[in-house]
């Protein structure tokens, strides 16, 4: 039983973030009809702002310490960060330690400018073109930026890691009446399931609650009748796509004590979020989480000894496996609409 629960919250912590992803891809797609192979990239950026940050709160001075000598009797050169000198020992170094979950602070509006700036600088250019053209172009983009990051970041993952006081794993199995030891589970994989689950909470109640919502819905459902009415929905459109990136950006800044940077990290998890999409249906919000979290523990599941010594291999296909039984039996997904891939 204790192995099921572990593998259960491997499954959580994956499908999180497919759930996050699809999402905004999700959102993209049902509100622009735009197929966005650069959403990855946008996951990524999410994920270095989190690494700049955490470079720009260790820039550091040097100081001569003449209390302290090295071998040959000099006095030692004594790198202490800006932040340190300013705020003092125990905040500067709290800062710099809180350095991902402050990183979300920077990200918003950098992935918001970033968003927007994609939206009216291309995306927008391709609304009426066929899907073919849109995921070439956007996926040229996608390996643009990544040329980018790696430039200036390097090809190297880059250890980001949590809060020291996330960094330990938690007891699970004592809370749930096992015997201590029975089920550790990290903090931080934890707190990244709350976070997915806040941030898919905060959308679907913006979408439901909020007059802006409403009208994006609306616009969803029948753009030109909106249109007709005198809304400028694709203003709220463009609006919708900065806040996709958000959500994208989010996703990779709280992921990277999980897995530490790299520039190829968007394209890694862009075609799963893909089929996360297709399996849950294309334009369906709803459908995009439920997939997402499905998928991810069906993938947990078949990672096991078990799994991988039964079928060999099995781990790396089964996402696949299942996307095609989907698309054969219900081409327009879980939750799709009726007639949408269908035809």
């Amino acid at each position: 039983m204790d192995a099921i629960i572990i593998q259960i919250l491997n499954g959580l912590d994956k499908g999180s973030a497919y759930a996050l992803i699809a999402l905004g891809l999700t959102l993209i797609f049902g509100t622009l009809g735009v197929v966005n192979f650069a959403h990855g990239a946008l996951f990524m950026i999410g994920a270095f702002c989190a690494v700049t940050l955490q470079r720009i709160l260790t820039l550091s001075t040097v100081t001569i310490d003449e209390t302290q000598k090295d071998f040959l009797g000099n006095p030692l050169k004594v790198e202490t960060p800006y932040v340190v000198n300013w705020f003092g020992d125990s905040a500067g170094n709290s800062i710099i330690d809180w350095s991902v979950p402050l990183a979300i602070i920077l990200a918003i509006p950098v992935m918001l400018f970033i968003g927007y700036a994609m939206e009216r600088g291309l995306i927008k250019h391709f609304y009426k073109r066929p899907h073919a053209d849109q995921i070439l172009v956007t996926f040229g983009l996608a390996i643009v930026i990544q040329e980018i990051v790696k430039l200036f970041f390097g090809a190297n993952p880059i250890p980001t890691p949590a809060p020291d006081m996330f960094a330990g794993s938690l007891d699970f199995g004592v809370m749930l009446g096992f015997d201590p030891n029975a089920i550790i589970y990290p903090y931080w994989r934890l707190i990244y399931f709350a976070f997915a689950a806040i941030i898919i909470g905060a959308v679907f109640a913006f979408l439901q609650f909020t007059t802006f919502g409403m009208v994006v819905r609306a616009g969803m459902a029948d753009r030109e009748t909106v249109g007709l009415l005198g809304i400028d929905i694709d203003k709220r459109f463009t609006v919708m796509f900065g806040i996709a990136a958000a959500v994208a950006g989010l996703a990779g800044v709280m992921y990277t004590p999980i897995n530490p940077p790299n520039y190829h990290m968007g394209m890694d998890f862009l075609v799963l979020s893909f089929v996360v999409v297709v399996v849950g249906g294309m334009g369906s919000l709803p459908g995009a989480v439920l997939a997402g979290f499905l998928l991810g523990i069906l993938e947990s599941f078949a990672s096991t000894t078990w799994a991988t010594t039964t079928i060999p291999g099995i781990n790396q296909i089964v996402i696949y496996l299942v996307a095609i039984i989907v698309l054969l039996t219900r081409p327009r997904g879980l939750m799709g609409r009726k007639g949408v891939m269908e035809d």
